[in-house]
């Protein structure tokens, strides 16, 4: 499901009209990264919740040239699957 598809679901859902759907995805998921980026999780109910993992510098090497990298240390969302999800998903065979 593309950004576009969920504006569309969401707008035939509550008659909304394009504007009004698109101002509420955007809404949404800015807040969802607004979180993330303060370091916050963001956690949906029987759906899913999102954290920022922190990853320490390490030497890695370039599989190309196989020289060593020094990589710097990240931060990475991290997705976590809900329980209801997870048995919806396993259920749908």
């Amino acid at each position: 499901m593309k950004r576009s598809d969920l504006i569309e679901s969401l707008r035939n859902a509550a008659d909304l009209s394009q504007k009004e759907a698109t101002i509420i995805v955007d809404l949404f998921f800015g807040e969802m990264a607004e979180a993330l980026a303060k370091g916050d999780s963001v956690q949906i109910r029987g759906l899913c919740s999102f954290s920022v993992r922190t990853y320490k510098a390490y030497t890695g090497h370039n599989p190309k040239t196989g020289k060593k990298v020094k990589v710097k240390p990240k931060k990475m969302p991290f997705f976590k699957c809900g329980k209801e999800l997870r048995e919806r998903l396993i259920n749908r065979n």
